[in-house]
């Protein structure tokens, strides 16, 4: 009984070290594969925000155009578009 929860005390921190680890390089690696070899994309997502659990806002830049499209299990939908704000590069205070 001992030996196993020893193996307890110390296996479950690891696994749990292991599962955070897989999503903080996922998060990191997200958007990378699969990219063209010139370095830039044609669509880039600018901006997302969730509504509620199966409904997000998207903002989608596609050459020189903002496009705001809503993403839920049924699909997308294109709610309104927009020419591209340039990029605003912030200043380091």
């Amino acid at each position: 009984m001992f030996w196993y929860v020893l193996k307890l005390l110390i296996l479950l921190p690891l696994i749990g070290a292991m599962i955070w680890g897989s999503l903080k390089l996922a998060k990191k690696m997200q958007g990378q594969f699969g990219a063209p070899a010139g370095g830039s994309k044609a669509v880039r997502i600018v901006e997302t925000t969730m509504l509620s659990p199966t409904l997000r806002l998207a903002v989608i830049e596609f050459h020189g155009r903002e496009i705001l499209v809503s993403t839920s299990r049924t699909g997308l939908t294109r709610l309104a578009e927009a020419p591209a704000r340039p990029l605003v590069e912030e200043a380091v205070q």
